[in-house]
């Protein structure tokens, strides 16, 4: 959250605790050895202790998947919903609560296939919270179908002689959406970007859209191992309003300077998928944002369980 929107909500911009990786988690995951969630998780973690997130003031919202138990491995306000349904809870997290810093955690089917109705149009309300899609292009929780994200081709439990369509693209959908204000990318295998990529989002005001290439090493090891291990396939996008590594020139030579301001050349990188493009492909801070328009009201706890037994009470027998 923004120091104006905190000073706004009157939260601890005056509160002079410090933090280490642990004051945010310190269990162990039950993801599979070199799951890329574990990546995600320790950058994610280090973002917090970095911009002083308080873990009472923060909040950690998922559907269902591999990436869905980030909230289990997080000191903080969790919410780990059902399949698709992560972000029309944080929005009204949000809404009820605007002082909390809320994030979402989803995986590529959970996101772009039962939950895209509610992605596109959390995408248009452009509520102020921070997404991150994990997506390693199969369903691993449920042991290996097709994913919307599942390259053409690749063999599934549910299609095994190769999916019949080509992949959806999370960044053209996301960049397709009215009132998109924030789409970029990332990946687990290059963490210094990774971490940068997430203190942008966070600090964005507005609904921060982060796709993070993820590798599943159980059921699609193949579709990013080649990316990981050859720097050269990569490109990464900079800008003096965008993402900057200086750390990774040496190893990523190929770089690209784009203005995420301009909406109409981010689409065309997206759909350009002849590298794996990182970066920030567009930003646009003056997007309205709906819980800057739709403030809800707010009540005591009394009176939230008067109402509360007054609603029921309309249905009793």
């Amino acid at each position: 959250m923004s120091e104006q929107l905190r000073s706004f909500f009157g939260c601890g911009l005056d509160d002079d605790r410090t933090f280490d990786l642990n004051d945010y988690g310190d269990s162990i995951p039950r993801w599979c050895v070199g799951c890329g969630d574990h990546g995600v998780l320790s950058a994610v973690k280090r973002m917090m202790r970095d911009q002083r997130l308080l873990p009472e003031r923060t909040v950690f919202v998922s559907g269902i998947g591999c990436s869905s138990r980030f909230p289990h491995y997080l000191d903080t306000y969790g919410f780990h919903g059902i399949h698709g349904r992560a972000l029309p809870i944080a929005t009204g997290v949000k809404l009820s609560r605007p002082d909390l810093d809320v994030f979402v955690v989803t995986g590529d089917g959970d996101c772009c296939s039962i939950g895209a109705g509610h992605w596109l149009h959390a995408t248009r309300y452009n509520i102020d919270m921070t997404v991150l899609l994990l997506d390693n292009a199969i369903y691993g929780l449920t042991k290996n179908q097709t994913s919307p994200t599942t390259p053409e081709g690749f063999e599934t439990n549910t299609q095994p002689h190769g999916t019949y369509l080509p992949a959806l693209n999370p960044l053209s959908t996301a960049l397709g959406v009215t009132n998109a204000s924030f789409v970029a990318q990332t990946a687990d295998w290059v963490p210094a970007h990774l971490l940068a990529t997430l203190k942008a989002a966070y600090e964005h005001v507005g609904f921060s859209f982060v796709r993070i290439l993820q590798r599943c090493p159980k059921f699609s090891a193949p579709v990013f191992s080649e990316q990981a291990r050859t720097p050269d396939l990569h490109e990464l996008l900079f800008h003096s309003d965008g993402i900057t590594v200086p750390s990774l020139d040496k190893i990523y030579k190929h770089r690209l300077e784009h203005d995420p301001s301009d909406l109409d050349r981010a689409r065309s990188l997206a759909e350009d998928t002849e590298r794996t493009r990182l970066g920030i492909f567009f930003k646009d801070a003056t997007r309205p944002c709906y819980n800057a328009i739709r403030h809800l009201p707010t009540y005591t706890a009394a009176q939230n369980i008067e109402r509360l037994n007054r609603e029921l009470d309309r249905y009793a027998v």
